[in-house]
C-alpha cells in the first residue's frame, strides 16, 4: 500500500450527500470480525441497538508522592443508543476527558465494561476502535503536511484502501477545499477544528465523538460544525458531544447526561430533563411604584425589583399564569408591561453540580 499499512476490503467506496456532500457511514452496516490471523476477516451485518454501552465503569489514579488516590471514574453505566446525537455534560474535572479517553483506549479501566458498536474495547480492541472517529479537545496536526495529505495518511493508517480513500470529499464537507494544498500552520483555528473532525471520518466510523468541538470558534464557523454534525447524524453517524457551550447542548442533544466528580448525576431524554425543572417566572413592570403587597400576592413569595417590577416564580402544575396576572391586577396594579421566563438547561445544570 505505501503507508505499511495493511489494506482491507472493510471500507465501502460509495459517497453519500451532505448537505452537496457527505460522509455515510459504512461500518453501520458491515463490521469486520478478526478471527486470529491476518487476513482472516469474516464480515458481518451488524446493527446494534446501541452505539456505545458503558457498564459500571471505574477509573482509579493510584496515589503518588504528590497527590492521593483519585477516583476519577465511579461506576458509570450508560446507554447511547445507535442513530442518537447524546450529550454528556459536567464541570471541569467531573471525569468527562477520563470517559473519552476510555473509549479512544488511551485510559485503562480500571473495572467495568465498555461496547462501541457491540464490540468490547478491551476483548476485541481493533472492531472497536474502528466503529469510532474521536475529535479531541486538543487541536493537533503535523504543520508541515497539507490536510490532504494529513487525511490521507489518517486514512493510511486505518487502513483504507487508496481508490476508495474520501479526502477530497471531507474537505468539501468541513469547507477546506480551497485550503487542500496549503500547510496545515496556516489555517486558521476554527479551520483547525474543522480539519480535525475530518480526521476523525478518515475511515467512515458510525460514531462520531466530540470534545468541546467548538471551544475557541466564532460563531459562524460554530453554525457550520454544526450543519455538518447534523447532516452526518441525519444519514447515520450517532454523535457524541461533550461541550460548555449548554443552549447547543439544549438545542441539538436528543439525550443528555451530566457527570459531577465522576458519577453520572442524571441521564434522560432532553425534554423530559427540562421538564423536571418545573419553575417559570413571570417579570411584571407596574404602572406606579409598588409601597406594600396585599396577602393576596404574598402567597407567591414575590421578589421586588427595584421600585417597579415584581418578580414572581412558580410551578405551573400549582399555579397559572393566568390566575397570578388575576392578582397582580386584582391587588390595584396596572400591568405596564410584562415578559416570561422558563427553565433552561443551565438551570438543570446548576442544579446538579453546584455546590454537590
Amino acid at each position: 500500500m505505501g503507508d505499511g499499512v495493511e489494506e482491507s476490503t472493510f471500507y465501502g467506496s460509495q459517497p453519500c450527500a451532505l448537505g452537496a456532500l457527505a460522509i455515510k457511514s459504512r461500518i453501520a452496516m458491515e463490521t469486520i470480525d478478526i478471527a486470529g490471523q491476518k487476513g482472516n476477516l469474516r464480515v458481518m451485518s451488524e446493527q446494534p441497538q446501541y452505539a456505545i454501552e458503558i457498564d459500571h465503569l471505574t477509573k482509579v489514579y493510584p496515589a503518588t508522592a504528590k497527590s492521593p488516590i483519585k477516583a476519577a471514574l465511579q461506576d458509570v453505566s450508560l446507554k447511547i443508543p445507535r442513530g442518537s446525537i447524546y450529550g454528556l455534560l459536567g464541570p471541569n474535572g467531573a471525569g468527562k476527558s477520563t470517559l473519552i479517553n476510555t473509549l479512544a483506549g488511551l485510559s485503562v479501566k480500571s473495572a467495568g465494561e465498555v461496547k462501541i458498536w457491540g464490540r468490547d474495547i478491551h476483548e476485541d480492541v481493533k472492531n472497536a476502535k474502528s466503529a469510532i472517529g474521536i475529535v479531541p479537545q486538543e487541536i493537533n496536526y503535523d504543520p508541515f503536511f497539507t490536510p490532504a495529505k494529513l487525511l490521507d495518511i489518517q486514512a493510511g493508517l486505518y487502513g483504507v484502501p487508496k481508490a476508495e480513500r474520501r479526502t477530497r470529499e471531507l474537505l468539501e464537507m468541513v469547507g477546506l477545499t480551497a485550503q487542500a494544498d496549503a500547510y496545515t500552520r496556516s489555517l486558521s483555528g476554527g479551520m483547525k477544528r474543522r480539519l480535525m473532525v475530518a480526521k476523525a471520518m478518515v475511515h467512515s466510523p458510525p460514531i462520531l465523538v466530540l470534545d468541546e468541538p467548538t471551544a475557541g470558534v466564532d460563531v459562524e464557523l460554530r453554525q457550520q460544525l454544526w450543519d455538518n454534525v447534523k447532516a452526518l447524524n441525519k444519514n447515520g453517524v450517532t454523535v457524541l458531544l461533550t461541550t460548555h457551550y449548554l443552549q447547543e447542548a439544549e438545542e441539538l442533544c436528543d439525550r443528555i447526561a451530566i457527570i459531577n466528580h465522576g458519577k453520572i448525576v442524571v441521564d434522560d431524554d432532553t425534554r423530559t430533563l427540562l421538564s423536571r425543572m418545573e419553575a417559570k417566572e413571570i417579570h411584571f413592570h407596574l404602572d406606579r411604584n409598588i409601597v406594600d403587597l396585599p396577602d393576596a400576592l404574598r402567597r407567591y413569595n414575590p421578589e421586588q425589583q427595584g421600585r417597579r417590577t415584581l418578580v414572581i416564580r412558580y410551578a405551573p402544575t400549582e399555579h397559572s399564569a393566568g390566575e397570578i396576572i388575576a392578582a397582580v391586577q386584582g391587588a390595584g396594579y396596572g400591568i405596564a408591561d410584562l415578559s416570561t421566563q422558563e427553565s433552561n438547561l443551565e438551570d438543570l445544570f446548576l442544579h446538579f453540580t453546584k455546590g454537590k
